[in-house]
């Protein structure tokens, strides 16, 4: 379980506020997802989790054990996948995958044995010998998300996986993120589309302007809104919330 206490990011270089104050709790064996709009602060929290940033104030604890002080053995627990990381195009995807098992320290027969799991159920392997920058936007993100997973983490965080993608590779991934769940992996999904919460989702988290505005299940939301779908509660809660002059996403990112 992740727990989120009052967590905190301000960037000194131009003095912006990118997370104000944001609380959750994300637990095992979910899809949990995080929503906002743009420059509300969700790529920067979820960058935090994954220890790519370090927070200016507040707590994040992985079952219990304070991130701060267990970031190398956290680390190794975690994947991270967003569109701003890419690849090496001059490699092959299995090379890709003997270069990221061997930064996780996997043995040989490891790597060999959940790239090929992977690859398959991606339909990877028929290409695993041709480089990465002569692929499809489909066949690069499945190869991104092949190499993610490679090393079996327990925490996996998304940013916009099925972003851009056509409905036939979004089915595959959203197939492969339930079979995920029911291994009991801690999920964290990204995303700007509602149906695919309302469909995949089971707990969901809000940030406006930098601050988290709810935390619940998804039958929760609507509920707590006195609306009758996720859009019209998430709308509701943007306008609640909102600061029309708030510096959060002047810098351009979220």
């Amino acid at each position: 379980m992740i727990t989120i206490e009052h967590l905190k990011k301000t960037f000194k270089k131009n003095k912006v506020e990118a997370v104000r104050d944001v609380t959750l709790e994300i637990h095992d064996g979910e899809i949990f997802a995080l929503l906002g709009p743009n420059g509300a602060g969700k790529t920067t929290t979820m960058r935090m989790l994954s220890t790519l940033l370090a927070p200016t104030a507040g707590t994040i604890l992985y079952d219990g054990k304070p991130l701060a002080e267990e970031s190398d053995s956290i680390r190794r627990r975690i994947a991270f996948l967003t569109n701003e990381i890419r690849l090496d195009g001059q490699f092959t995807p299995d090379e890709l995958a003997d270069y990221y098992g061997g930064l996780y320290e996997m043995t040989p027969e490891a790597i060999s044995e959940n790239r090929d799991k992977l690859f398959d159920y991606f339909g990877i392997s028929e290409f695993r010998d041709r480089r990465y920058e002569t692929f499809s936007t489909g066949m690069k993100q499945k190869t991104s998300l092949a190499i993610c997973l490679l090393h079996d983490p327990d925490t996996i965080i998304f940013d916009e996986p099925t972003n851009g993608l056509d409905i036939l590779t979004q089915h595959l991934i959203e197939a492969y993120l339930l079979k995920l769940k029911e291994q009991g992996k801690c999920i964290i999904l990204s995303t700007h589309i509602l149906d695919l919460v309302a469909r995949m989702a089971d707990r969901v988290g809000i940030i406006v302007d930098g601050r988290s505005v709810f935390c619940g299940t998804v039958p929760e939301l609507p509920e707590s809104q006195g609306v009758a779908t996720v859009e019209e509660a998430f709308i509701k809660l943007y306008k609640e919330n909102h600061e029309e002059k708030a510096i959060i996403g002047r810098h351009g990112k979220e």
